[in-house]
Protein backbone atom coordinates (compact mmCIF):
# COMPACT_ATOMS: atom_id res chain seq x y z
CA UNK A 1 0.00 0.00 0.00
CA UNK A 2 1.57 3.67 -0.80
CA UNK A 3 2.12 5.99 1.55
CA UNK A 4 -0.46 8.08 -0.21
CA UNK A 5 -3.53 5.81 0.17
CA UNK A 6 -2.97 4.86 3.44
CA UNK A 7 -3.06 8.71 4.52
CA UNK A 8 -6.18 9.55 2.58
CA UNK A 9 -7.56 6.34 4.53
CA UNK A 10 -6.34 8.44 7.62
CA UNK A 11 -7.79 11.07 6.99
CA UNK A 12 -10.98 9.75 5.87
CA UNK A 13 -11.42 7.92 8.79
CA UNK A 14 -10.82 11.06 10.99
CA UNK A 15 -14.06 12.65 9.05
CA UNK A 16 -16.26 9.78 10.23
CA UNK A 17 -14.95 10.19 13.30
CA UNK A 18 -15.56 14.29 13.73
CA UNK A 19 -19.21 13.64 11.73
CA UNK A 20 -20.36 10.90 14.06
CA UNK A 21 -19.14 13.25 16.79
CA UNK A 22 -21.38 15.82 15.13
CA UNK A 23 -24.30 13.78 15.29
CA UNK A 24 -24.28 12.46 18.85
CA UNK A 25 -23.95 16.27 19.77
CA UNK A 26 -27.00 17.00 17.30
CA UNK A 27 -28.37 13.90 19.06
CA UNK A 28 -28.23 15.17 22.79
CA UNK A 29 -29.64 18.61 21.47
CA UNK A 30 -32.36 17.01 20.30
CA UNK A 31 -32.86 15.19 23.44
CA UNK A 32 -33.03 17.87 25.52
CA UNK A 33 -35.32 20.03 23.49
CA UNK A 34 -37.79 17.06 23.41
CA UNK A 35 -37.31 16.85 27.60
CA UNK A 36 -37.87 20.45 27.56
CA UNK A 37 -41.44 20.17 25.03
CA UNK A 38 -42.62 17.61 27.24
CA UNK A 39 -41.93 19.73 30.85
CA UNK A 40 -43.91 22.04 29.11
CA UNK A 41 -46.95 19.84 28.20
CA UNK A 42 -47.08 18.22 31.30
CA UNK A 43 -47.12 21.85 33.45
CA UNK A 44 -50.29 22.92 30.49
CA UNK A 45 -51.73 19.94 31.54
CA UNK A 46 -51.83 20.26 35.04
CA UNK A 47 -52.85 23.93 34.73
CA UNK A 48 -55.70 23.13 32.32
CA UNK A 49 -56.76 19.95 34.88
CA UNK A 50 -56.47 22.80 37.92
CA UNK A 51 -58.66 24.96 35.86
CA UNK A 52 -61.26 22.03 35.14
CA UNK A 53 -62.06 20.99 38.63
CA UNK A 54 -61.50 24.42 39.81
CA UNK A 55 -58.47 23.78 42.00
CA UNK A 56 -55.50 27.06 41.50
CA UNK A 57 -52.36 25.59 41.20
CA UNK A 58 -50.95 26.74 43.65
CA UNK A 59 -53.13 26.95 46.71
CA UNK A 60 -52.49 28.37 50.06
CA UNK A 61 -53.71 25.85 52.41
CA UNK A 62 -51.52 27.32 55.96
CA UNK A 63 -55.39 28.28 57.45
Amino acid sequence: MDGSVSSASTVQNVQIDAMKKAQDVQAQQVLKILEGADQQVQQQQQQTTAQKIGMGTQLNIRG
